[in-house]
């Protein structure tokens, strides 16, 4: 019998049962990415479409999906890709992130004594490298280890920790009221 569905070659296809358990496994994960989505954009809209971009690749692509186990990192890899494909067409449009909203945003949601803080380490965020910014939000946000952000960013595990070390060393300075140069 031939099935009207196309095969990824090597891979028996997989049943129904299990194609559904991956969708609702995927849509559990809206959550989080939604959540990892704003940090890195700062903006609801941007983040909302960066979603929605994730989204749609992950169920048109979900044949590929080599290992279930890995989902939540398979997705954060198509939100990441997303996320510096739009900025590499920003930076060709010569688009900024707008940081004041999100900064008030999230300063309103903490205690009145952390919303100065919380405005400050906002805003010095959004003055980090999108590198800079993807390798912090995974590993203390997210929760990652070493090995599941290079993992995710394609990255070897040296570069992961060689931009933690320069991330943190930036955000400390920006933190402290020292303006580094930008290094990406």
């Amino acid at each position: 019998m031939v099935s009207d569905q196309p095969r990824a070659v090597g891979r028996a296809p997989r049943s129904d049962a299990t194609d559904e358990m991956l969708t609702t496994a995927i849509v559990a994960e809206l959550p989080r990415l939604r959540r990892h989505a704003l940090y890195l954009s700062y903006n609801h809209a941007d983040a909302d479409d960066l979603v929605q971009d994730c989204l749609e690749a992950a169920l048109s692509k979900k044949a590929s999906l080599q290992d279930p186990a890995k989902l939540r990192s398979w997705l954060f890899s198509i939100l990441n890709n997303f996320f510096l494909m739009r900025l590499r067409s920003e930076a060709r449009r010569g688009q900024t992130l707008q940081i004041e909203d999100f900064a008030d945003s999230l300063a309103a949601s903490a205690s009145s004594d952390d919303r100065q803080l919380a405005r400050d380490l906002a805003r010095a965020m959004g003055k980090l490298s999108a590198e800079h910014r993807q390798i912090l939000l995974l590993l203390n946000v997210e929760g990652y280890g070493y090995q599941e952000v290079a993992d995710t960013l394609g990255i070897p595990i040296g570069t992961v920790m060689s931009r933690l070390a320069r991330a943190r060393r930036r955000l400390r300075a920006l933190l402290e009221g020292h303006e580094l140069q930008v290094v990406d």
